[in-house]
């Protein structure tokens, strides 16, 4: 079921087929040591997968969803809304490493964040990255201006919080 769609890709809900290609990338050391976590086993990813599996309405606090491009229906990455423990709207994505460089994090976070206020009516979404994610953070700075850093104790890394409210938003 499509959630909302940008120029290349449509997000939509995660399925079962999408096993192999969800942990293509949780699997993947390269794309978890930018989060950074540890890389995921088979049955670790697929548990993971299946937590997202049932119905999420709109008013749930998590909403992670699947990406693929118009072209195939492939999953190549998610994202997600969720609250955070200071129950601000948060974005979070991520893409199978064959995915990057490819401009697909700009239009994902552009389209989240208009998803948000237009669908959502949410006033002001969040995201968090570590600070050693120069391609995430170059992404979310040209939509969001930084907030605060802080030490994130779950992941062991300094984080960079970006934020942007409906008032701020013009794209």
């Amino acid at each position: 079921m499509k959630i909302f769609e940008t120029d290349r890709l449509i997000i939509r809900k995660l399925n079962e087929n999408d096993a192999d290609n969800y942990f293509d990338m949780m699997g993947n050391p390269n794309v978890m040591n930018l989060l950074p976590r540890n890389a995921m086993s088979r049955i670790e990813s697929n548990d993971h997968l299946a937590g997202f599996l049932n119905p999420i309405d709109n008013n749930s606090d998590k909403k992670v969803w699947g990406i693929e491009l118009k072209t195939g229906n492939e999953l190549i990455g998610i994202c997600a809304f969720i609250k955070n423990n200071h129950q601000e709207d948060e974005i979070g994505y991520r893409f199978r490493e064959q995915f990057w460089n490819k401009g697909f994090g700009s239009e994902i976070a552009k389209e989240l964040i208009s998803f948000g206020f237009n669908v959502l009516k949410t006033n002001k979404i969040i995201a968090d990255v570590d600070v050693k994610n120069d391609r995430s953070v170059k992404i979310l700075a040209k939509f969001m201006t930084p907030r605060e850093e802080f030490f994130n104790e779950s992941d062991n890394c300094t984080d960079r919080r970006y934020e942007v409210s409906s008032l701020n938003w013009i794209h």
